[in-house]
């Protein structure tokens, strides 16, 4: 009877104990894409990664840049500020200049995003070394975010909100070096904004009204000036 009963308490237990492993569920492999609308190169890039966006564990995030708009067409989606963040990288990563099609993972490492192969090594491996969440990032209610408490990266880290489309969306490019081409892409990044630092210590930031409906909400942890990111949670999507 007793081993009947210690038997029954560990079934008992069994449930609370994969929740609590729900809970510390790993942080996504967090990978951006910066591409162009305008640039031939980057129609088989946009379309690898709309399939790595698929794949659980994997936060894919599509940043199109503007400094090809000169070759004929403007890109529909381009923001001066995601060129910024590419800029950041090249600085950070010791790259000669930005360039398209490019592939960023977690802020660390980067390659061309013509080479497939190279960039599902990247995600492969930075999966693989994946732990549980530190700090912890939670979505609050009235629009608030809660960071836990963590070591900081040197001189602080910053706090970054995503806003992105989910949508596969289907552009045609009526000039330029894609013209009469159809453009796929897919999670194409609408606003991006920092929030503020983040030191080491628990603090809660408010986050502001998202400009468009439909846009799904992440929240970045990293280290300045284009550094590596060190925390990564994306917010439920709302019920339809």
């Amino acid at each position: 009877m007793r081993k009947a009963a210690l038997f029954s308490l560990v079934l008992l237990a069994s449930p609370v104990s994969l929740l609590a492993g729900t809970a510390a569920a790993k942080p996504p492999v967090v990978l951006e894409l910066y591409t162009a609308q305008g640039c031939a190169s980057c129609v088989a890039a946009n379309a690898h990664v709309a399939t790595l966006a698929d794949k659980p564990g994997v936060l894919a995030l599509t940043f199109p840049v503007d400094y090809w708009d000169y070759l004929g067409w403007a890109d529909t989606f381009a923001k001066p500020e995601f060129t910024d963040r590419q800029k950041a990288y090249v600085a950070r990563l010791a790259l000669r200049e930005p360039y398209t099609p490019q592939v960023v993972v977690d802020g660390a490492v980067q390659a061309a995003g013509t080479k497939a192969a190279r960039v599902d090594q990247l995600v492969a491996t930075a999966a693989k070394a994946r732990r549980k969440a530190e700090p912890q990032i939670r979505f609050a209610g009235s629009g608030r975010v809660r960071i836990g408490a963590g070591a900081a990266p040197k001189g602080g880290g910053e706090v970054w909100l995503v806003r992105y489309d989910p949508r596969e969306q289907d552009v045609a490019v009526k000039s330029g070096d894609n013209k009469g081409q159809t453009i796929v892409q897919k999670n194409v990044v609408r606003e991006l904004d920092k929030l503020g630092v983040w030191k080491g210590a628990a603090k809660a930031y408010k986050l502001p009204a998202a400009g468009e409906d439909g846009l799904r909400t992440v929240v970045l942890i990293q280290a300045g000036h284009g550094g590596r990111i060190i925390g990564a949670a994306q917010a439920k999507a709302p019920k339809a």
